[in-house]
């Protein structure tokens, strides 16, 4: 008998935050906050899933020989065994699983994504499935659970970049999702800060969405098929002026965050990398979405603006928005004192590292 250990890594949006869902381009990078699964073989049909975190324990059965229900929304343990079921998977064998989450919870740092995608892959490591090597696969199959089983309003980034792992650039094809991984690890820290206010993802997506999606259907008839038809060729910016304020602006938002992931992405994969360059883009980034898509708070930008003072280079908020976690970046000199400066306002903060994708970390035979 076996006992497996797995865990798959949180993720910070460098660029293309609330553009995956345009069919647009993200830039992620995993970092060193995991979330942990280890698994033993049981010898009936049941899965046991113990799961803790940060102000959370759970304790959940679930019967393989019966038809698996929902009992509340985002069901995403029972909709991890469904969607694998579904797909074909041997899914018949119980297993005891303990599952134990760094990443916070509810703070945009991807923690129920981190969840089913290192579930998925312990699974697929006790079944000794193939596809328990499969990365890219593992990050379809999360989606499914999270996101399609439930009609939710996002996109494949957190899925992507826990998975794949290192430094990712993400392209969201109507027909297929293109990962290609940038091999530079960038120099200096991030370093992430809980804001402390809790977040409600699926309305500020909604919010922040809906208005975009709206505005683009508004100028298909003057031929505009997406945010990149804008910055490809900017004589199609005059079209803008046929949009009410609101759906101009949310848009506008997201036509220069295209802009500027493109300037970041060079800026990665660039021999000559200047850190001053990727804290300015940064900060460009998040003006646009603290006031275009208007999913920043009061305190993201005193938590912003005492990290600039004490030396961050740049910096944004991280995830869906309205709450939650934001990151700076900085040299790796002033991170001490930056951390201290922030923390002193009551706000935690953590120097993060880029880190490795889902993996199995080892495994004992018992």
């Amino acid at each position: 008998m076996k006992k497996l250990f797995t865990s798959t890594p949180s993720r910070i949006c460098l660029f293309g935050e609330h553009q995956d869902y345009l069919g647009l381009e993200v830039v992620a990078a995993a970092i060193n906050l995991r979330f942990y699964a280890e698994a033993v073989p049981r010898e009936d049909s049941l899965i046991h899933l113990h799961l803790s975190g940060e102000d959370i324990e759970v304790e959940e059965v679930i019967d393989l020989s019966k038809p698996i229900e929902y009992k509340h929304e985002r069901d995403y343990l029972k909709s991890v065994m469904n969607v694998l079921r579904r797909k074909g998977y041997p899914l018949h064998q119980g297993y005891d699983i303990v599952m134990h989450s760094e990443i916070p919870i509810g703070k945009g740092m991807s923690s129920s994504t981190t969840m089913i995608i290192v579930l998925i892959k312990v699974l697929l490591e006790m079944m000794e499935h193939p596809d328990k090597d499969n990365s890219e696969l593992i990050a379809r199959l999360g989606f499914e659970a999270e996101v399609a089983e439930f009609n939710e309003p996002g996109g494949m980034m957190d899925h992507y970049a826990s998975a794949v792992g290192g430094l990712v650039h993400l392209t969201f094809n109507p027909d297929e999702t293109v990962v290609r991984k940038i091999h530079n690890t960038i120099p200096g820290s991030f370093i992430l800060f809980d804001s402390l206010q809790d977040k409600n993802t699926t309305k500020v997506l909604a919010d922040a969405k809906t208005p975009v999606l709206e505005a683009l259907d508004q100028l298909k008839v003057y031929g505009i098929q997406s945010v990149r038809d804008f910055v490809e060729d900017e004589s199609n910016l005059k079209y803008l002026s046929h949009l009410d304020e609101r759906r101009r602006n949310k848009l506008s938002a997201s036509i220069d965050n295209y802009r500027i992931l493109k300037e970041g992405l060079a800026l990665l994969e660039s021999k000559e990398f200047s850190p001053e360059k990727l804290g300015t883009l940064l900060k460009q980034h998040h003006a646009n979405l603290r006031d275009g898509l208007e999913i920043s708070t009061p305190i993201i930008e005193k938590i912003l603006e005492m990290a600039y003072a004490n030396g961050a280079l740049g910096g944004k908020i991280n995830g869906s928005g309205g709450g939650g976690c934001c990151y700076v970046y900085a040299h790796d000199k002033d991170c001490e004192k930056i951390v201290a400066a922030v923390q002193a306002l009551g706000y935690p903060g953590l120097i993060i590292k880029q880190d490795t994708g889902v993996r199995k970390d080892k495994e004992e035979v018992l």
